[in-house]
């Protein structure tokens, strides 16, 4: 993660630890509900590590809120406008995901602009029954694969798919991707117990 780690974390613990607090949720059901260890929670509710982006949406479903809620410094205005020093990135190799700004009520939503350099690819878990992403690439081309195809998105263009079925998103080119995603779960989750 870039930005401030220290101040990143603490509000990662924090929002962690208020989320499952509001839900009267104990370590061992948001372990169970994320898969995510007890041990890696523990770490995470006490800023002793950065969770990667994978961890921090697995905690967020299994909390009903966005990886932007859990990542949130302050409280969130009537209007937020969040500038470069609040835009929250997670490096992978050579490339990045950016947070761009998300919410969590009415709907969960979230803005992301996406970095793969040639080569390079993230597999993304499924996320809760009924979510969706939408995809535009601005440079280079993307190959999202969605249960065992792939769809080869090109520059101006966009595809929206079901994310609720591990997915990946992969720059089989030799120059960098970049692409702009939206994803969208319904605010009401099923109880997964």
């Amino acid at each position: 993660m870039s930005n401030d780690n220290g101040a990143l974390a603490a509000a990662i613990a924090n929002n962690v630890r208020a989320q499952r607090a509001h839900r009267r949720m104990t370590l061992d059901e948001l372990a169970a509900r994320s898969g995510v260890s007890r041990g890696m929670l523990v770490q995470v509710e006490q800023a002793r590590t950065n969770p990667s982006v994978t961890t921090l949406a697995r905690i967020g479903d299994a909390l009903g809120v966005t990886v932007a809620r859990l990542v949130e410094v302050a409280d969130t205005p009537v209007v937020r406008v969040v500038g470069s020093a609040g835009v929250v990135t997670f490096q992978h190799g050579q490339g990045s995901a950016r947070l761009l700004v998300g919410t969590d009520a009415p709907a969960i939503l979230e803005l992301w602009d996406w970095r793969l350099a040639p080569g390079e690819y993230h597999d993304g878990d499924a996320h809760p029954a009924g979510t969706r992403e939408m995809i535009t690439v601005i440079e280079g081309e993307l190959t999202l694969t969605v249960l065992g195809q792939d769809y080869h998105v090109r520059t101006d263009e966009a595809a929206l798919f079901s994310a609720d079925r591990p997915h990946r998103y992969a720059n089989g080119g030799t120059s960098t991707c970049r692409f702009i995603m939206v994803v969208t779960e319904p605010a009401e989750l099923p109880d997964r117990r």
